[in-house]
Parts: C-alpha cells; structure tokens; sequence
C-alpha cells in the first residue's frame, strides 16, 4: 500500500485510555454481544479482521488482493463490519481505506471474556 502517515492517521483512531465501564452483563450486553458476533459470524469477515488488524493501518484495494472473493463480495462483508462498528472506512480520493475501530474491538473482547 502506499500510504502517507497522514492518512492512516485520518483514518485510524488513536487507542483510548482507560477501560469501558459499560456492563458486560445483562440483556443489552448481550445484544450487543450478538450483534458483533453475527459480524464476525463469516469466515471471510475473520480474515478481513486479521488482515486490517496485522496491517495496523488504514488499507484500501489490498483487501481485494488478499482474499480469493470478488471485490462485491468484499465490499458486502466491509459493510457487514463496518455496520457492526468494528471497522471504520474514510473515503481517500477515488478509495476507501479502512482500519479497525479500536473501542469496538475492546468491547468485544470484553464481551466474549465476561461469557
């Protein structure tokens, strides 16, 4: 990817500090809990996760290089992540680039843990 450290700081949030104190518990825990879990529920989606998340920062067209799907495919699972809130994508020029969301992330860690 040739990205500038700009944009992946455009793109990317920093992580936050402290904990999220929000119940892991309870019924809109757990709905929260379904939710991303659905997002996560295709193998595909996994994948995508992992590469953003071993990137470690905004990536565009690479996605499509990286999986044997064709780029609708790819983009429909983008969305499913990026609905979920477990992805961000900031429009670059004629791209997208895409990073994870490092709150959601750590809510969902926080969510799986507390089962």
């Amino acid at each position: 990817m040739k990205s500038s450290e700009g944009r992946a700081e455009a793109c990317c949030p920093p992580p936050l500090d402290g904990p999220d104190l929000r119940p892991v518990e309870g019924d809109e825990a757990d709905e929260e809990l379904a939710t991303l879990a659905k997002a996560i529920g295709h193998p595909a989606r996994v994948k995508i996760l992992r590469l953003i998340l071993r990137k470690n920062s905004c990536i565009c067209g690479d996605i499509v290089d990286e999986l044997p799907l064709a780029q609708s495919t790819v983009s429909q699972h983008l969305k499913v992540l990026k609905d979920a809130g477990l992805i961000r994508g900031e429009v670059d020029g004629p791209r997208v680039c895409y990073c994870i969301e490092p709150r959601a992330m750590k809510r969902l860690r926080a969510l799986v843990a507390a089962i």
